[in-house]
């Protein structure tokens, strides 16, 4: 089933766990489902019946701290297809220990690394032997793997009953997968600032939190409808320094050829993608500065802009307006620098580049 961006179509496979006093009680639900080649034959309303069904869990509760407050936490991950068949997932250790902190930042019970990693993998796996998978196409390597596709790994926290004001301390994490490919749409990379605020000082905004996505989502379809692809989040307090996209982190190239993004700190999501794209800078010899940049430095001395996140990858930005002004980075066009960390990254994850960091873990 191939698919362009995010898309609902759950594959059949999917963990469940939950808390309890002895630990994580944990099962494999397979979900109904025909064959891929069933499926992709089927008239659109009986696919949508299908899939309704797959995206059913009756044995979790609709009323919760979850739905009634946002207090729950998820992850963003894929699986990438392999030359040999195989599927291979990026980091996904890192994404372990960022779920982890994250239940802990929410003071839940966390989930432990180890378990998280084999659930992925095995979750992945299970859904791949009954040919829920993409597979690698010799035809993605002409576009440097722009258009590949991956399988998308959503694992998340949902609480138990709950109406009142309270922390969780039985939750359930559920690992869903689902196919993806682009998700950015071709054609349009301009940004804007807003003055909406995404987080601040003392708050959640280090934590990959439910509730955090609220002002992102509206900030980013008021951006679309006034025809920018993003929007630019400003710091609470001063309104100068630039923070993140709207759902991703970002980049500039200064004049000088120096690779700026914003430090982390509790305000800023610490991206797994931001990671491995500053260790990229650096192995290709490129200056790389974790520090505040406003937004005055970014409209006067940057030549390239570009966001990272599992969903954009290396994305790059043709302009950013902010305050009516607008700033064109390289007459509108991919840098060079946003261009080979790009090819760089996408490499890695599909096997075309060198994996010197080990960081590709077989399925």
């Amino acid at each position: 089933m191939a698919a362009k961006g995010f898309t609902l179509s759950i594959y059949p496979w999917v963990y469940v766990a939950q808390s309890e006093n002895s630990g994580w009680k944990e099962e494999f639900q397979e979900k109904p489902h025909m064959t891929p080649a069933e499926e992709a034959a089927m008239d659109e309303a009986e696919l949508s019946e299908l899939l309704e069904k797959r995206n059913s869990f009756p044995d979790l509760p609709l009323v919760n701290y979850t739905t009634q407050y946002g207090m729950g936490c998820f992850e963003g991950m894929k699986a990438f297809p392999q030359k040999d068949g195989s599927l291979k997932l990026f980091r996904p250790d890192e994404n372990a220990r960022r779920f982890r902190n994250s239940m802990e930042g929410l003071k839940m019970p966390s989930f432990p690394e180890e378990t998280f990693i084999k659930a992925v993998k095995e979750t992945v796996q299970r859904n791949k032997e009954i040919g829920f998978a993409p597979s690698y196409d010799p035809a993605w390597e002409a576009g440097d793997f722009a258009e590949g596709h991956a399988v998308y790994i959503r694992p998340f926290s949902y609480a138990e009953p709950a109406i009142g004001l309270g922390l969780s301390i039985k939750p359930w994490v559920v690992i869903i997968t689902t196919p993806v490919g682009s998700y950015f749409r071709p054609g349009n990379s301009k940004a804007v600032t807003t003055d909406r605020v995404r987080a601040f000082h003392g708050g959640t905004g280090w934590i990959k939190c439910d509730a955090n996505y609220v002002v992102p989502i509206l900030v980013k379809k008021e951006a679309e409808s006034q025809g920018y692809m993003e929007a630019i989040f400003l710091d609470a307090e001063n309104k100068e320094y630039i923070e993140e996209g709207s759902s991703c982190n970002i980049f500039f190239v200064l004049k000088n050829g120096s690779l700026v993004t914003p430090d982390l700190s509790d305000t800023i999501l610490p991206g797994i993608t931001r990671a491995s794209v500053i260790q990229l800078a650096k192995d290709l010899g490129i200056n790389v500065e974790e520090r505040k940049i406003s937004i005055h430095e970014v409209m006067d001395s940057a030549v390239e802009a570009f966001v990272t996140g599992t969903a954009a990858g290396v994305s790059y930005l043709e302009s950013i307006t902010h305050k009516g002004k607008n700033r064109e980075f390289n007459s509108g066009k991919i840098g060079a620098a946003t261009q080979e960390l790009q090819v760089e990254l996408k490499g890695i994850q599909y096997g075309a580049r060198e994996d010197r960091h080990s960081w590709m873990f077989q399925v």
